[in-house]
């Protein structure tokens, strides 16, 4: 890394008991799929340790986040047309998506039944409360799906919306709940000293500020901390007094989530906040990862996937920044728990926008090769899991 000195800078529902015959099958089933997946994790090269928060159980003993993709065609929870909060980089079918199917799939953990989705009892259960979203725009990703899965439960309630960077806010006046998203992909804060901007490893306080009053908090980040050129969200790094151009990236963010982590033990109080960390949400641009023979060669990126992987591993490489996340949460006082989506939306070739998002021109469109979006997540779509799964730790 750079170093400058300080001068050269400018049915059967979760979790309720079945039948005892029930509950021997499925418990095979778990056992048998557990020690292939257990098997699979210790084959898998250079990272012995990243899955580990996979197999994190809320208190019903249910392993959440191991398990298949199953058809279901009661899904999708909502249609794009009913909820106007969307996005247009993540409004696939009002863009030109031409297929559905991908909508058409549930998560199904392998020893356990998530229940469904039900707004009116999230508006209930969160009376008074505030929601909020706190990362990049994988987290607007989810907060907007959030929005929408409760919107379709009660089409007609009166409702507020506040857009702004870096905060916006979504009101259910009738159960004066909020769910908001404050924009901070770092999580730590960005200051910008005569047109220059500078990343404080150990500086959150800005950002913090704003987050105190919630009584759910769910954090993200991870996509940021890779870009490069015109993509990177900051000119230097601060870090120890000292001034860079760089740095090691996975370095930088375990600094990054050490500032985070500590204001969370800080600053949260426990008693009334609850607070989540979703994992990292992976991207499909390297076809090699899931594809063979001529499939790998035909397409250069998730564009033309309709459907996803089966089985419950991916044989790609695993974010290496998930080490990272895990060390970190490890290490907190206040509870933390890691919504561990990783490997469930690895599974999910088939769901992200690729052409089919507003923000690109035609010409864009027409040339998948180098425009798709293969990071981003259509909704209805792969979020809307991400929140049923929240719903699930949140109240069961």
């Amino acid at each position: 890394m750079t170093l400058l000195s300080s001068d050269q800078f400018p049915s059967c529902h979760v979790f309720k008991s079945c039948l005892p015959f029930l509950f021997v099958a499925l418990l095979f089933q778990f056992q048998t799929g557990f020690s292939a997946l257990i098997t699979s994790l210790k084959n898998h090269p250079g990272h012995p340790q990243h899955r580990r928060p996979m197999f994190q159980t809320n208190q019903s003993t249910c392993a959440l986040f191991v398990g298949t993709w199953v058809r279901d065609d009661s899904y999708p929870l909502y249609q794009y047309s009913n909820c106007p909060i969307i996005d247009a980089e993540f409004n696939c079918q009002l863009y030109g998506r031409p297929d559905s199917d991908y909508l058409k799939y549930r998560w199904q953990p392998l020893n356990c039944v998530l229940p469904r989705f039900d707004g009116l009892v999230f508006l209930s259960k969160m009376r008074g409360k505030n929601v909020m979203f706190v990362g990049d725009s994988l987290g607007r990703n989810q907060w907007e799906s959030l929005i929408c899965m409760i919107s379709a439960s009660t089409p007609k309630m009166q409702t507020q919306i506040i857009r702004g960077d870096p905060f916006s806010t979504f009101r259910f006046l009738e159960y004066g709940l909020s769910i908001s998203f404050y924009r901070a992909p770092y999580l730590v804060d960005i200051d910008v000293v005569q047109g220059t901007r500078i990343l404080k490893l150990e500086g959150i306080d800005e950002n913090g500020n704003a987050w105190r009053m919630a009584d759910v908090l769910v954090f993200n980040t991870g996509h940021w901390w890779t870009h490069k050129g015109s993509l990177q969200g900051w000119d230097l790094i601060a870090s120890g007094g000292k001034y860079y151009k760089d740095m090691d990236r996975l370095v930088a963010m375990e600094k990054g989530l050490r500032t985070w982590s500590n204001w969370v033990d800080t600053y949260v109080d426990r008693t009334r906040t609850r607070v989540f960390f979703q994992s990292i949400s992976p991207t499909h641009y390297d076809p090699s990862e899931w594809g063979t023979g001529a499939t790998a060669t035909v397409t250069k990126n998730c564009y033309g996937e309709t459907a996803p992987m089966t089985g419950t591993t991916y044989p790609g490489t695993y974010p290496d920044q998930m080490r990272v996340v895990d060390e970190v949460i490890r290490e907190m006082h206040v509870p933390t728990y890691l919504l561990d989506i990783t490997m469930l939306s690895e599974l999910r070739k088939d769901g992200h926008p690729s052409i089919y998002s507003g923000d690109l021109s035609p010409t864009q469109r027409a040339n998948p090769d180098r425009t798709a979006d293969c990071s981003h997540w259509c909704l209805p779509g792969l979020p809307d899991t991400w929140n049923q799964l929240f719903y699930t730790v949140l109240f069961y």
